[in-house]
């Protein structure tokens, strides 16, 4: 019966209303950073040896699953050469000292270091754009070293099969995907805000997702999706291991007792889980059953008002059908 009063529909509506990043925003944001990538190549065009080679927009916008919240983009881009420090700091500098070369018409302050990337500042929409630095010698499919945002290490990585790996995946399941993917970061999102301690990085949503989408879990009804996701979470307890087969061979990804573990499906040598304790996953799972017996409650509510009040326990007061 609670069908009639909160189903897909109006869960999408939802999304369409409080969680999805606009499409006007959207495109305004990745045409900055086309704008970015432009002025790069122009520049390339006259000094074919400047140590920047390349740069590729990254991250959620780049893979159809940005929030509203948004308010930065990531874009990758690629160093080479011997001169390029290996220390992440000096690294940081280097590159921020030649994109104010490349980029003259920006004034210094508009370029600046930060722990991890260098924040490139567009004054007129105030739209910040995080350049993360990947050393690159050349290698194919554009594999490099990534200054790692956990701490601070170098990580093997391939931006374009980052990319190609969410693409497999949005284009097994049209549309569905990525907003599922929306609907579960803006749920752990509120869960950040609400619970203290509690973290679940939004690209170990994106594999958990995956893993469900290759199992030949259906996500178009958005309900039925949700409850998949943190069913799998509850009655894995986020112990499983998760991996993936698309540029690999599982079996290469070794041994591990790290607690939770989600191999980097481009990198078997790398769990991006790593930093998780018992106590993360824990929280996680907690979080993970309320949700869910929210969502059984809510399927199975009499009326209007109580489907409804099940639903803000997962997505918050915003949520209104």
């Amino acid at each position: 019966m609670a069908r009639l009063h909160v189903g897909h529909g109006e869960i999408l509506a939802f999304a369409q209303d409080r969680v999805n990043l606009p499409k006007d925003k959207a495109d305004e944001y990745r045409a900055q950073a086309r704008r970015l990538r432009e002025k790069l190549e122009s520049y390339l065009d006259g000094h074919p040896d400047f140590t920047l080679r390349k740069m590729l927009l990254s991250g959620s916008l780049a893979k159809g699953t940005a929030l509203r919240s948004l308010n930065d983009i990531d874009v990758a881009c690629y160093i080479s050469g011997a001169v390029a420090p290996k220390d992440v700091q000096a690294l940081l500098t280097f590159l921020a000292d030649r994109l104010r070369k490349a980029f003259p018409n920006f004034s210094p302050d508009q370029v600046q270091p930060q722990t991890y990337s260098v924040t490139v500042s567009f004054r007129g929409s105030g739209l910040d754009v995080d350049v993360v630095p990947i050393l690159y010698d050349g290698g194919p499919q554009w594999y490099g070293n990534l200054v790692s945002q956990d701490d601070g290490t170098f990580l093997k990585t391939s931006i374009p099969l980052h990319l190609e790996f969410a693409r497999t995946r949005k284009q097994a399941q049209e549309k569905h995907f990525a907003q599922v993917v929306r609907l579960a970061k803006f749920w752990a999102r509120r869960m950040k805000q609400e619970r203290d301690g509690f973290r679940f990085k939004s690209f170990m949503i994106e594999m958990v997702l995956a893993r469900l989408c290759d199992d030949g879990v259906d996500f178009s009804d958005y309900p039925e999706a949700l409850q998949s996701f943190f069913t799998y979470l509850a009655s894995s307890r986020f112990r499983e291991r998760i991996v993936f087969a698309d540029y690999y061979d599982p079996a290469t990804a070794g041994p591990s007792n790290d607690t939770v573990q989600i191999v980097d499906p481009v990198n078997a040598s790398n769990n991006v889980a790593r930093l998780y304790t018992a106590a993360n996953a824990d929280a996680i799972v907690d979080a993970a059953l309320e949700a869910g017996d929210a969502i059984d409650a809510a399927l199975a509510a009499p009326n209007k008002q109580l489907t409804v009040a099940y639903w803000q326990k997962v997505f918050g007061p915003s949520f209104q059908a």
